[in-house]
């Protein structure tokens, strides 16, 4: 049965009493992505009031290569999501070519499934709410920490207080540049470009990664039937054609695999969507005494995978740390920061590190195709580095 996500019914919820003081939520999320809308079900799940601010009403489509591996399943079913009932295509296989079209295929370890954001986000927001979690749509300007309490000033002028924040505010964010971050004083020459196509014959059971002169492409089924292909190109090579549709054919379509697949497709969405300075900079985990979750806190190179299993295993070990922050009076706040970073290193590091890496052999075209070559050739080398950047199963 395939999922057909629900037209969005919720408003713009105004939450008086939150915002005159009345009832100060616990834990306040700043975002309401993958990241923050699994912290909220978590610490929900432990009986703790959480209020996610969110940008953007449910549902909406977001830049995302929506495959997301087995890692997750046990977590999210311990959250009460049950992934069998939503009829997803469950992919097994990953396929990498270079730029002439040299293909290879290995099997995913522990594999995966595919899910749009339109969807997954959708069903975790319905999911929160039933268990008692607050949703504000509305952007965050500010986030001031005094006498051990937090106060979050919206767009609106009004300020709201809580004990604890989340950051899981995505990639980028007018915050970081409030608070100058170091990341956000560099900038990034990558593009992130998606849209969803009718599907013509791409296996479900496959994801692929595509080189093309200044980037990639991924392929992967969506519940809908659709094909998503988002890309990551260098803005430098981009910005020299007219359009998206200039740069498919006259750029993506120099991967014959890709130039196929977009002979035979046709577009779904009105228009592609794009975000533009895309980092991958090394970010700190806590800023500000605030838990950074997702992307917020490190974005992984999409050709390592699995950023959005990032995401929700991140926003496991945050909503731990501040359980335990709120229950335990002799776990302190510097306690739960020092935790949580040492957490962060210790499941994320070495992935985000592999990301940085490939980062710098992107900006050497040459070099870049020439280790893409070498995965095409060799399995060994390519399952190694699927090993490195995926995890193990996570257990709530």
């Amino acid at each position: 049965m395939v999922f057909k996500s629900r037209p969005n019914k919720v408003g713009v919820f105004v939450l008086k009493n939150y915002l005159h003081g009345v009832n100060n939520p616990k834990v306040v999320i700043i975002g309401g992505g993958l990241a923050g809308l699994t912290a909220a079900l978590d610490l929900a799940q432990r009986g703790k009031q959480v209020l996610v601010i969110e940008k953007n009403p449910y549902p909406n489509h977001k830049v995302c290569g929506e495959y997301v591996s087995n890692e997750v399943k046990p977590y999210l079913k311990h959250l009460g999501m049950e992934l069998s009932s939503l009829d997803l295509p469950e992919i097994d296989t990953l396929q990498l070519s270079t730029q002439t079209g040299k293909l290879i295929e290995v099997r995913l370890p522990l594999g995966g499934f595919g899910i749009s954001r339109y969807a997954f986000d959708y069903e975790l927001f319905q999911l929160a709410e039933k268990k008692g979690v607050d949703f504000l749509f509305e952007t965050v300007v500010d986030v001031q920490f005094m006498d051990n309490e937090f106060e979050v000033t919206l767009t609106s002028k009004e300020k709201i207080s809580g004990k604890m924040v989340l950051g899981a505010f995505g990639k980028r964010s007018n915050l970081d540049l409030k608070w100058n971050r170091a990341f956000i004083q560099q900038k990034s020459p990558w593009l992130g470009i998606k849209a969803h196509y009718k599907n013509i014959g791409h296996p479900s059971n496959v994801v692929g990664l595509h080189n093309f002169p200044g980037g990639y492409g991924g392929l992967s089924l969506t519940e809908e039937g659709d094909v998503n292909f988002c890309c990551l190109v260098k803005y430098e090579s981009f910005k020299k054609e007219s359009g998206i549709a200039a740069f498919n054919q006259n750029v993506v379509s120099q991967n014959p695999i890709l130039k196929d697949f977009l002979a035979n497709s046709e577009v779904t969405f009105e228009k592609p969507l794009s975000i533009a300075q895309i980092s991958f900079e090394k970010k700190r985990a806590v800023e500000n005494h605030i838990l950074m979750c997702g992307d917020t806190a490190g974005l992984i190179h999409p050709l390592c995978g699995n950023g959005m299993a990032m995401a929700i295993h991140s926003a496991k070990l945050a909503a731990e740390q501040v359980a335990m922050f709120l229950e335990k009076p002799n776990f302190t706040r510097k306690d739960m920061e020092k935790e949580y970073q040492m957490l962060w290193e210790r499941n994320f590091r070495k992935r985000l590190w592999m990301g940085r890496r490939l980062q710098d052999l992107m900006l050497h075209t040459k070099w870049f195709n020439l280790g893409m070559y070498t995965l095409a050739n060799s399995k060994p080398l390519l399952r190694e580095m699927i090993k490195r950047t995926h995890g193990n199963p996570i257990v709530a």
